[in-house]
């Protein structure tokens, strides 16, 4: 795993400006598939995962997905608890670069995966050209038997969708199925107006609103607040819930052991 390969993903994803720039990002993303790393004595016990993401909303899409193999001392997030950078920069950015640095920096995690591509609801137009399910190949040991995943809320301010630490299945076939559920970061004030939300919000809702949006964090909207469950979109701004809402869970994550 390289910075440069998850700033990859960012720029690609945090590049649209409209919907001309949609064959484009189709084009540029690019996948960041980490493998187990070696133990303590250089040595490795591979097993192999096939994880399958589905969005289950109806107007809200994700950035591409990461998933992360780990043992059971790594924690994403909790709920209650302050954000890392790594899930402030995913949940208001959609920068993946500081969990590709968490990820580097700990050897309790022992692999990770990002999709693509954003998956997008079929209501949407943009599902003409992205998905709304994805598969990816995760490697990891024993030793990284739990799995973890998260994806930016594309329409929010904070929002993510996440999974935390869930048991990976033991046996080879054995598959497990998990329902993931939206969460509000607490960095980032809920304004809900397009001009505070990523530049791919407009892009994959097939809207020029005339503001450009922003891949950075704003400190005028800093919120010094806790990870909580999503309260949805409540049509304070630009987007109209019965449109852009969605209701938990937000997305399914199966996983089947393959090797």
């Amino acid at each position: 795993m390289t910075d440069t390969q998850f700033s990859t993903t960012r720029r690609t994803v945090l590049g649209l400006t409209g919907a001309g720039t949609l064959a484009a990002l189709a084009g540029c993303l690019g996948s960041v598939t980490v493998p187990a790393q070696a133990d303590g004595n250089g040595n490795r016990a591979a097993r192999t995962y096939r994880v399958t993401v589905a969005n289950l909303t109806t107007g809200q899409p994700f950035t591409p997905p990461a998933v992360v193999a780990h043992q059971p001392s790594v924690e994403l997030f909790s709920v209650g608890d302050p954000a890392s950078d790594a899930i402030k920069e995913l949940a208001e950015n959609g920068n993946l670069t500081p969990l590709g640095e968490l990820a580097e920096s700990l050897t309790e995690v022992r692999g990770v995966a990002v999709a693509e591509t954003p998956l997008v609801p079929t209501e949407l137009p943009a599902s003409e050209m992205f998905p709304y399910t994805t598969t990816l190949e995760l490697e990891t040991d024993s030793s990284g038997a739990y799995l973890s995943f998260v994806s930016m809320l594309i329409g929010t301010n904070d929002g993510f969708a996440g999974l935390d630490t869930v048991p990976l299945p033991e046996r080879v076939n054995e598959s497990r199925s998990y329902y993931a559920a939206s969460y509000d970061a607490g960095t980032e004030t809920n304004t809900e107006l397009y001009e505070d939300m990523v530049p791919p919000a407009q892009a994959l809702y097939g809207i020029d609103s005339g503001t450009d949006g922003t891949g950075t964090s704003n400190p005028d909207l800093a919120e010094d607040g806790v990870v909580t469950p999503h309260g949805g979109i409540v049509g304070d701004g630009d987007l109209d819930p019965e449109i852009y809402g969605w209701d938990d869970p937000v997305a399914l994550v199966q996983v089947e052991r393959t090797a």
